[in-house]
């Protein structure tokens, strides 16, 4: 038996002995994942018990470091793992703006004191994060943000607003971006620094979406404090930090575009009916239901050969814009496919009949992602002249 397949045998004994089985359920929306923090939002108590099994074994980053709370696992342990947990539809334990974005840019540009403080309470999910990016006057052309860090020696204190922080509201620290030096071009200047949510001089406000959800916030800074000691690389190099930070984003967001858990095709032939051939019976959804399974599966495939290009160490770099652009696409496809699927009954938006409206509500929230973590237009220009090289128009 090799080493692998050994691995595997171990990794499916302790899975089906350490997973709860409310842990084996598909997860019914962003409600129902588990984000950590010091005060986690807990749908459901097992969510927390999965999290704390899975951080001690290193799994919920297994592909970090061990050093840091990771489970130092190769890329094809990781494959394993994750089959393992497909295999009895396990969930994933925890899911983080600290492990999807935060800590990828610790472990390329922090220092060994940095990661050593931050990186084994994201793993343990201890600590909830989140993004300090985009302001009033700064969304797609990030670069010309104005909240200022002012240096108070050992500090700095944050002045300044962000607008669309997810979850700043139920966030315990924040990664944000501030303008350290005026002098400059509006690229040059601008600091990465890490610093607590909970002080004085910090208020965040939740924006209610068309959804009727708040995920975002605006995001008030009047003489927040920030330590000199969590100031990520050199003062005034923070944008190559936050051009790093924003291929993972991106590929976070594009994993919206994977499939899920039930096809839509069988939730449609449920709902509507098949034919005598057991065939969805609405022929054009039935048409479009199969492209949008194809292009799920092709989207899929060529994700995993790019993860692959990135693990033999060729990196990510623009191919994130791809991905941001083609997933979130497939994702507002699926969406409008579901209220298709639904009929008038997807459109109810509260009551017990309609599942609280989820189906409508995700079709609204979903509108969200060709503007969130880079727009449409801005991932089409980075494809055109990053990948495919094309001339300014």
């Amino acid at each position: 038996m090799s080493d692998l397949d050994q691995f595997r045998q171990e990794t499916r004994a302790w899975l089906e002995a350490n997973c709860p089985e409310a842990m084996r359920q598909p997860v019914t929306g962003f409600e129902d994942i588990y984000n950590g923090g010091r005060v986690p939002e807990i749908d459901h108590p097992d969510q927390k018990v999965w999290c704390d099994r899975m951080a001690e074994k290193g799994w919920t980053v297994p592909h970090w470091p061990k050093e840091y709370g990771g489970g130092g696992l190769s890329a094809d342990e990781v494959k394993v793992l994750r089959q393992e947990m497909s295999r009895i539809g396990a969930r994933q334990a925890l899911d983080s703006f600290g492990i999807s974005m935060l800590g990828p840019a610790l472990l390329q540009f922090g220092t060994q004191e940095q990661k050593l403080e931050h990186l084994p309470p994201i793993c343990r999910g201890e600590i909830r994060w989140c993004q300090g990016y985009s302001e009033p006057n700064a969304g797609s052309d990030l670069a010309s943000l104005a909240t200022r860090a002012e240096d108070k020696g050992d500090h700095y204190l944050i002045n300044g607003q962000k607008v669309w922080t997810s979850y700043a509201d139920k966030a315990d620290w924040i990664f944000c971006l501030v303008r350290t030096d005026n002098t400059g071009t509006k690229h040059e200047g601008i600091s990465f620094v890490l610093f607590d949510m909970d002080q004085p001089g910090v208020e965040a406000r939740p924006i209610k979406l068309i959804s009727g959800s708040s995920p975002f916030c605006e995001t008030f800074f009047d003489n927040a404090r920030a330590d000199k000691a969590n100031l990520i690389g050199e003062e005034g190099k923070g944008w190559t930090i936050a051009k790093y930070l924003l291929t993972h984003e991106r590929e976070m967001i594009s994993g919206m575009g994977g499939a899920p858990k039930k096809s839509l095709g069988e939730t449609a032939v449920e709902l509507i009916g098949a034919d005598e051939q057991g065939r969805l019976s609405n022929g054009i959804l039935r048409q479009n239901l199969a492209q949008y399974q194809l292009d799920t599966v092709a989207f899929g495939a060529t994700m995993a050969r790019v993860g692959d290009e990135v693990k033999s160490g060729q990196g990510l770099g623009p191919a994130s814009s791809i991905f941001k652009y083609y997933g979130t696409e497939l994702n507002k496809r699926r969406n409008e496919l579901n209220l298709a699927v639904g009929g008038e009954e997807a459109l109810g938006w509260e009551g017990d009949a309609y599942q609280g409206g989820q189906v409508v509500r995700d079709w609204l929230r979903s509108k969200g992602n060709s503007i969130e973590g880079g727009t449409t237009e801005v991932q089409l220009n980075i494809v055109s002249k990053r990948v495919l090289g094309l001339p300014d128009a």
